[in-house]
């Protein structure tokens, strides 16, 4: 997202467009409300010391992206198009 070229197909977007779109994707981890129980509260103890275990090995990069991460991306007019006709590319 250098605010100069479509990060989709490169094409110029100050020189050869008057207009630019900035499309922003949150991916983050969904959570539903929990209810905690009593046996909950008594296994948490364990279970949070296992977490933190399995967590020594994730590098910082790999477990931010299982909880949150942000993308940023500059189109023309064209790929803003096709983008808002198939954000998922499904098509």
């Amino acid at each position: 997202m250098d605010h100069l070229t479509c990060d989709r197909c490169g094409a110029g977007l100050l020189l050869d467009a008057p207009v630019r779109y900035e499309v922003r994707i949150e991916v983050k981890s969904a959570y539903d409300p929990l209810e905690i129980t009593e046996e909950d509260l008594a296994r948490a103890r364990e279970e949070l010391r296992e977490l933190v275990e399995r967590l020594r090995d994730y590098s910082p990069s790999k477990a931010q992206d299982e909880v949150y991460r942000e993308f940023r991306f500059d189109l023309c007019a064209t790929c803003q198009k096709a983008f808002l006709a198939d954000p998922l590319g499904k098509a």
